[in-house]
């Protein structure tokens, strides 16, 4: 980045009127905000747009003020050398307000415009106070929760919420309470006093969902579960999946750096919650100053000056802003670099434990076995973590043998203890798919998730990671057991032909059942999908011809209302709900 570029950042996606200029000389970030405050319930489009009219001059005039105040050039040159400002997401009527004041600067001042995605300017502020390489971003926010990678020249969403953002799903509870907006301080303060109460908890892979917990927490407080057990538990459940799924991405990219963005990133309780999973992963977590986290016109201009000096300028004729913007639709023209995955389960020779996302992994594969151990969460909430370990063992048990009962190559069950949350299982593959993409393999395990969905079950947690290709570790012939440790059956004995051998080595293995659950809804299959779907954009060089892959394997034995399903889940803007 040039060392002279001074960018003047507007931003004023939904409730902050913000100004900011950057200098990159010093690194240094002026800031001038003019938050709505609505007198009751949430954010208020009309009056949200009415606040921008007013709020945006007065904050930009600020801010000119100080870069004119600051410049060390001539008198008739321009104070800045962009106008960066927030073309989106958000709520379309304080977006138009803030595109056409970008554009009146622009051509006021004569420099060139910017249009920043805001919640990548979420993620690269992060990136940039951190100085990290190549983090995990888990944006946290009031329309929005999602996380985020970078792969292949853009930043590719990983998981996201499948119903509403985090700050607007835990301000409907506080609506339903009577209290005013924004609810997640009030939450937080009153969770100090609170015990734990069973919630419900939905991950889905790398996704997860806030409806059904929400309303469980409505209905507490309707049947006078007091107040502050409630709010306590809605963090400790909403900021544990949160966490859980911020983990399993770290997990699946390789990275060891993880960045938290958006305004609810400022709650003590999900940034210890982070700190604590990055401790014991041994990854590194940085969160901004608060300044950073709540929507602030800062992170627009430091991400406009890192696209100004790539030349990712746009024309005024193209600058209309779109209230539907997603991270994935931006180029990412300032960054070169390209991270490397780090090295699957069974990357060399003396490798003999892996440590997932959830558990812990010994590997013993001359003997063809491995040795699984759900390890205690201590950033979760001690009730909440032995619920977990157990129902998720139980769940791998179930549905591992029942997915091989449907014809799905699946490792052989051989020892199970419900209370340590340990399993004993046949060692197969040679490697990840992760590591070892090909079409032909990925167009498998769409016919192997097809096989569960008729069945009745999905996978629930279907990444690159949680395939293993290649021959097995030795011949499934092992003894199952049930979740009770009962013996269930003999498997018998395998004679395989060489063609047998060489058929298996080309085999497709689903392990980690997990976060499976039996289902007949279509829109669970789907989301099945695009959990495995997401994973290869986040894990492939090329991805499009795999997604083929996947969408054909899968219409070859499955049913073609879940792929019209999976379209919908694909074309949802899960921006800035109409309830904010």
């Amino acid at each position: 980045m040039s060392t002279h570029t001074r960018i003047l950042g507007i931003e004023g996606t939904a409730w902050a009127a913000s100004a900011a200029v950057y200098d990159a000389a010093t690194d240094d970030v002026f800031i001038e905000s003019d938050a709505y405050q609505p007198e009751s319930g949430g954010i208020h489009p009309r009056e949200a747009a009415e606040h921008m009219h007013d709020a945006i001059p007065r904050v930009v005039e600020t801010a000119l003020e100080h870069a004119r105040d600051t410049h060390d050039g001539p008198e008739d040159e321009a104070p800045v050398d962009a106008v960066a400002f927030s073309k989106g997401p958000g709520l379309g009527p304080c977006l138009r307000i803030v595109g056409t004041a970008a554009r009146a600067l622009s051509q006021a001042l004569e420099v060139p415009l910017v249009g920043v995605n805001h919640m990548v300017a979420h993620l690269e502020i992060g990136r940039h106070t951190a100085d990290f390489d190549s983090p995990v971003c888990l944006n946290a926010s009031g329309a929005n929760a999602h996380l985020l990678a970078y792969r292949n020249g853009r930043y590719r969403v990983l998981g996201e919420t499948m119903d509403t953002g985090v700050g607007n799903a835990i301000d409907k509870f506080t609506r339903h309470v009577g209290w005013s907006h924004p609810g997640g301080p009030k939450v937080e303060a009153a969770a100090e006093d609170g015990e734990y109460v069973d919630l419900p908890y939905v991950v889905k892979g790398m996704d997860f969902s806030f409806s059904g917990i929400m309303s469980a927490a409505k209905q507490r407080y309707d049947d006078e579960v007091p107040i502050e057990d409630i709010c306590f538990s809605l963090q400790e459940n909403v900021f544990g999946m949160l966490t859980e799924v911020a983990e399993r991405a770290l997990s699946l990219t390789g990275s060891d750096e993880l960045v938290l963005g958006g305004g609810v990133g400022q709650n003590a309780r999900l940034r210890e919650m982070l700190a604590e999973m990055c401790d014991q992963r041994g990854a590194d977590f940085h969160a901004p100053e608060p300044r950073f986290l709540r929507d602030n016109a800062g992170m627009i201009a430091v991400l406009g000056a890192k696209m100004y000096d790539a030349g990712d300028t746009v024309a005024l004729e193209d600058s209309r802003v779109d209230p539907n913007y997603r991270p994935d639709q931006v180029p990412v023209t300032w960054r070169t670099d390209e991270p490397e995955l780090a090295a699957g389960r069974n990357a060399g020779e003396d490798r003999r434990q892996v440590r997932g996302a959830e558990a812990t992994v010994d590997l013993e594969p001359a003997a063809g076995r491995v040795t699984k151990r759900r390890e205690s969460k201590s950033y979760r909430h001690p009730e909440l973590d032995d619920r977990l370990r157990r129902e998720r063992t139980t769940l791998e048990v179930r549905l591992t043998s029942l997915a091989r009962r449907e014809g799905v190559p699946t490792p052989v069950l051989s020892d199970v203890d419900l209370r340590e949350a340990r399993l004993e299982l046949e060692y197969v593959g040679e490697a990840d798919l992760r590591d070892d993409l090909a079409a032909e393999r990925v167009r498998e395990v769409g016919r192997h998730l097809a096989r569960l969905h008729l069945a009745g079950f999905v996978h629930g947690d279907p990444t690159t990671r949680n395939v293993r290709v290649g021959r097995a570790g030795r011949d499934a012939s092992r003894d199952e057991r049930t979740a009770d440790g009962r013996e269930q059956r003999d498997a018998p004995p395998n004679e395989r032909t060489e063609g047998d051998r060489e058929q298996d080595a080309e085999r497709s293995y689903l392990i980690d059942f997990g976060l499976g659950y039996h289902t007949d809804h279509v829109e669970d299959y789907a989301m099945d999908v695009h959990v495995f779907d997401q994973s290869l954009v986040g894990t492939a060089d090329d991805p499009e011809p795999l997604r083929e892959a996947l969408r054909e394997g899968y219409r070859e034995v499955g049913e073609e209302r879940v792929l019209e399903r999976l379209r919908d889940v694909e074309g949802r803007g899960r921006y800035v709900s109409d309830d904010v």
